[in-house]
């Protein structure tokens, strides 16, 4: 039996289920993928953290000669207004080679994909040197509480592993010089608060200058024009060298401005702006502003005013430093509440599944180079990095998102995952990541409208993911209800 219909099968009666978050409600697709790998022997079981929440975790043993390896994907996807979208968002339909809905890309074809990897591994009777578990997890949309981060927190020995493989990647970058691979090992950490100030109260016919409101704007506005710290990570350091080292001049000189504190912020000003908010969120920390919140009637001035930021900050970094870092921007006057954090996440980005990569990547295409790469957004990462039996709690093997060489993390940036597959049936091998001429791209009239999270994404039904325009950097994540265009996570 060929692999590929079945993975198709098995993301389109995945994007059926409506598993808008909230509420979420993944047990019934949790279900779904454990039936399926139950009829074909391999150990599964649902856990809910709440009702309706369900989390389906799968484990093919290995000879247990290494610790395991974790396939994750989350369940849930964020809400999709029907009327924006030119297919229907849950429909699952097929329309030029592609496969569209809501979860397409974030995240339901990781899921689909690797319980197919499971199933292919026990047909084809594969000697494992190690265990491999599948965690398909709920509520990552909405800080994966009720999924990973409860999983970790009371079922750890369901999924503690030495390395995850999770969402994001699969792009080649080509580059004047040569093609990159990214491989994400790191993320930002995340401090979602509230900066709250008070101030004089009064009539609004009686302008104050230390009205609350006042305090407020002008805190927000130097939060918007002071950039915050900068902080050059190991994994950002050695992803600008392999760019400068692939570009030609000037852009290889342009690049390794970026390396040093001293000429980054004249350097980011030379770059294209898309590029520019890229970079510039991997080599600092970050505070956006996101709701305003003051007053009830428009005579009336507020005794008080808050903001509610985004807040991120690199691995390296703590918490307390990355609030400092904001409070002399805003001044000792605001008051600032935690809503929602994360701890960064960095890997070394020397292992065994990095080695795996590279052999994997370079088979396939001779002149590319293997670079790591840090998200400035979160996942369930941050979660995965608590999980007991990673061999380094400081740099946890487990929390970062590395890209894999097998299809099971393909994502791409644009309008829709390519693929192209080619196999010879069970007993043959699938070859994934051949290079062939891409497929022929949908026209924008047969793309699903504009829409948060997966913005207008389908999963195609080949193998080969398409590749990223010359230069770019990989795809952010800056939130799980933002265009993927620019994507993650949250």
């Amino acid at each position: 039996m060929v692999a590929e219909p079945e993975v198709i099968r098995i993301l389109r009666d995945l994007i059926r289920f409506d598993t808008s978050n909230p509420p979420g409600n993944e047990r019934p697709a949790a279900e779904y993928l454990a039936a399926i790998l139950r009829s074909e022997g391999i150990d599964s079981v649902v856990l809910e953290s709440r009702p309706a929440r369900g989390n389906v975790i799968a484990r093919l043993p290995g000879a247990g000669a290494a610790p395991p390896l974790l396939l994750s994907a989350h369940l849930d996807v964020v809400p999709a207004v029907e009327h924006g979208w030119e297919h229907p968002p849950f429909a699952a339909e097929i329309h030029d080679g592609y496969v569209w809905g809501r979860g397409a890309v974030d995240m339901k074809h990781m899921a689909a994909m690797s319980v197919v990897t499971l199933l292919e591994l026990k047909r084809r009777r594969v000697r494992l040197h190690r265990d491999v578990i599948f965690a398909g997890v709920a509520d990552e949309e909405a800080g994966g509480h009720a999924g990973a981060g409860w999983l970790v927190d009371t079922h750890p020995d369901r999924i503690s592993a030495a390395f995850c493989l999770t969402e994001l990647g699969g792009m080649s970058v080509p580059m004047p010089r040569r093609t990159l691979i990214p491989v994400q090992v790191a993320e930002k950490g995340v401090e979602w608060f509230r900066m709250r100030v008070r101030g004089t109260p009064g009539h609004g016919s009686m302008p104050r200058p230390d009205s609350a409101v006042q305090k407020l704007c002008e805190a927000v506005a130097r939060l918007g024009r002071r950039p915050l710290g900068y902080h050059l990570t190991p994994t950002a350091r050695e992803f600008l060298q392999a760019v400068a080292a692939a570009q030609r001049p000037p852009a290889s000189l342009l690049l390794k401005g970026l390396l040093s504190e001293r000429t980054a912020r004249a350097t980011l000003r030379l770059v294209p702006p898309g590029r520019r908010q890229a970079f510039r969120a991997m080599l600092y920390n970050t505070a956006t502003t996101t709701v305003l919140a003051a007053g009830v009637k428009a005579n009336v001035i507020p005794g008080e005013a808050s903001a509610d930021v985004d807040g991120r900050f690199l691995p390296g970094v703590t918490r307390e430093q990355f609030l400092d870092e904001v409070r002399r921007v805003i001044g000792p006057e605001f008051t600032l509440e935690s809503i929602e954090r994360g701890p960064p996440t960095e890997m070394p980005f020397e292992s065994p599944v990095l080695d795996a990569i590279r052999r994997v990547m370079t088979r396939h295409i001779p002149d590319a180079r293997v670079v790591p790469y840090l998200l400035p957004g979160v996942t369930d990462a941050k979660h995965y990095a608590r999980a007991p039996g990673s061999p380094r709690t400081d740099s946890p093997p487990c929390g970062s998102r590395a890209t894999s060489p097998l299809p099971s993390s393909t994502t791409a940036p644009t309008s829709g995952s390519r693929w192209r597959a080619s196999s010879r049936g069970r007993s043959g091998s699938a070859r994934w990541w051949r290079r062939s001429p891409a497929p022929r791209r949908a026209p924008p009239s047969s793309r699903a409208a504009s829409g948060p999270g997966d913005r207008g994404r389908a999963a195609r039904r080949c193998a080969r993911p398409r590749r990223a325009p010359p230069g770019s950097p990989p795809p952010a994540r800056p939130g799980s209800s933002g265009p993927r265009r620019a994507p993650p996570g949250r």
